[in-house]
């Protein structure tokens, strides 16, 4: 019978049927895969990806999952996040050799949240179905951006937050998110990752690009495209904030975007305003 146990200490956690089966050694054929729904601060993490010795999301989630399954599981997400960036709606799949009539999804998410801590919690754990990859699987990707537009900072909101104090033109930056809607080269507003090929394509199609007044000067951007590069939607809000600021016009920015100079955009936002907020896949 598989069993969890709590790092503190607790109880066993039972995730699978009572009928005597044994925690496989590792994951091999025939394979189970399941996906996980999962949110996080990324505050105190160093991004997504497992990184020895340093403390990444996926290194914990998949540490977790280990423990709890009895043998080591790779992740897959949907988008891999940098230091400091948040996400409410990421998604990761991994595989199991655990019979998928032996696995007790609720107690594998309980023991999950349990053992993670209250910075990294699993939303949702399902079969995945067939054919279903977290990453290559997705047709869309949401991201949401939040200024605190006020001349004091607020210490609750600092974490999720970036803090400008002067104020901005809302109008403006809605009418600069026009030229961005559509199929478009994004090298202007993209730093090539570190494990990205010098010659790989930046051209991304923007379905949605908005900013809203959440009110008590709370400003949000909301952005939907089939995929982001690196930093693209940090390097977006960081010259939408210059057009707010009165630094640069709104209609600079179809300018900016044709140019395909990174040195035309203004300088990236701070990466803890930022939140993968959903991920979409076919019906």
């Amino acid at each position: 019978m598989g069993v969890g146990r709590s790092p503190t200490g607790g109880a066993d956690v039972t995730l699978f049927d009572p009928d005597g089966v044994e925690p496989p050694a590792g994951p091999r054929g025939p394979l189970v895969r399941v996906r996980l729904t999962v949110a996080y601060v990324g505050t105190g993490f160093h991004g997504f990806a497992a990184n020895p010795g340093v403390r990444t999301v996926g290194g914990m989630l998949a540490d977790a999952v280990g423990r709890i399954l009895g043998h080591p599981v790779v992740l897959t997400c949907a988008g891999r996040t940098d230091t400091g960036v948040h996400a409410w709606g990421q998604v990761v799949h991994f595989d199991t050799s655990w019979p998928a009539a032996n696995l007790d999804l609720a107690a594998l998410q309980r023991s999950l949240n349990k053992l993670a801590g209250s910075a990294l919690v699993v939303r949702d754990a399902a079969l995945a179905p067939p054919g279903f990859d977290a990453r290559r699987s997705a047709t869309g990707r949401t991201y949401r951006y939040l200024v605190l537009n006020r001349p004091l900072p607020d210490p609750f909101l600092a974490p999720t937050t970036w803090h400008v104090e002067q104020p901005l033109d809302l109008r403006a930056m809605a009418m600069a998110c026009d030229p961005l809607i559509g199929e478009h080269d994004f090298t202007s507003f993209c730093r090539r990752a570190p494990d990205q090929a010098a010659d790989a394509p930046l051209t991304r199609v923007v379905r949605d690009a908005h900013w809203t007044d959440d009110g008590k000067a709370v400003l949000r951007f909301e952005i939907e495209a089939s995929a982001f590069c690196h930093q693209m939607v940090r390097s977006l809000v960081g010259t939408l904030v210059a057009v707010g600021r009165g630094r640069l016009r709104a209609g600079d920015v179809a300018g900016i975007l044709r140019a395909g100079d990174r040195s035309k955009a203004a300088q990236p936002a701070p990466a803890h305003g930022l939140c993968l907020w959903a991920v979409t896949y076919p019906a």
